[in-house]
C-alpha cells in the first residue's frame, strides 16, 4: 500500500506541474510533508543533493524520496511515477504537434503556461528559502546567521558570472568551493 501511495503521489506531481523540476519542488514538498516521508529541512537537503547529481532535478528528487521511503523498489516506483506523465504527454504532443502548431488555442495555452511556470519556480524558491533561513518564522536573528550572508554573496556572484557568460559548471564549482570554505572557516 505504501508503494502505491508513493507511485500515485509522484504520478500526480508529474502530471500536474509544468516547468520542470523547480516548478515541482513546492508540490513535492507539500506531498512529502503531508505523507510524513520527509520534513521540510530534509527535503531541502534532498534538493541540494539532487542538484549536485547528474540528471533532471525532479527525477533525482523522486528517486531519493522513493529510496528513503521504500528502498530500491520505492526509488523505482517513485521515478516511474514522476516520468510516466511526461512520457505520455510528449508522445501525444509529438503525434499532434504538426497538425496544431499554428493554432491560436495552442498559442494561448503556451502564453498562459509561461507565467504560471515562473510563479511556480518563484514559489519553490520562497518555500526552500523559508525552510533554510526562517525555519521558526521570520525574525531578525535569521539575518545575523552567516549562512544567510553566504547565500546572498554566492547568489550575487553567480548572477554576475552567469551574465558574463561563464560556463555553468564553473559557476557551480566556484560556488561549491566558496560554500565549503565558508562552512569550514565559519564552523557552519
Amino acid at each position: 500500500m505504501a508503494l502505491i501511495k508513493l507511485f500515485l503521489a509522484f504520478l500526480k506531481i508529474g502530471a500536474f506541474t509544468f516547468g520542470g523540476g523547480y516548478a515541482m519542488i513546492a508540490m513535492t514538498q507539500a506531498e512529502a510533508e503531508r505523507q510524513g516521508w520527509l520534513t521540510g529541512e530534509e527535503l531541502v537537503d534532498f534538493i541540494a543533493l539532487s542538484e549536485s547529481t547528474p540528471g533532471p532535478l525532479a527525477v533525482n528528487m523522486a528517486t531519493f524520496v522513493g529510496m528513503r521511503t521504500g528502498g530500491v523498489l520505492g526509488a523505482i516506483i517513485a521515478t516511474l511515477g514522476i516520468i510516466l506523465p511526461s512520457f505520455i504527454i510528449i508522445l501525444i504532443i509529438a503525434k499532434c504537434f504538426e497538425k496544431y502548431e499554428k493554432s491560436k488555442a495552442v498559442g494561448g495555452i503556451m502564453s498562459g503556461l509561461k507565467p504560471a511556470v515562473v510563479g511556480m519556480i518563484g514559489a519553490a524558491f520562497i518555500s526552500v528559502a523559508r525552510a533554510v533561513f526562517f525555519p521558526s518564522g521570520v525574525s531578525v536573528s535569521a539575518f545575523s546567521d552567516v549562512s544567510f550572508w553566504v547565500f546572498l554573496g554566492l547568489s550575487a556572484a553567480a548572477s554576475v558570472l552567469a551574465f558574463r557568460k561563464m560556463h555553468p559548471i564553473k559557476i557551480i564549482l566556484f560556488s561549491a568551493v566558496i560554500g565549503i570554505g565558508a562552512g569550514y572557516g565559519l564552523g557552519l
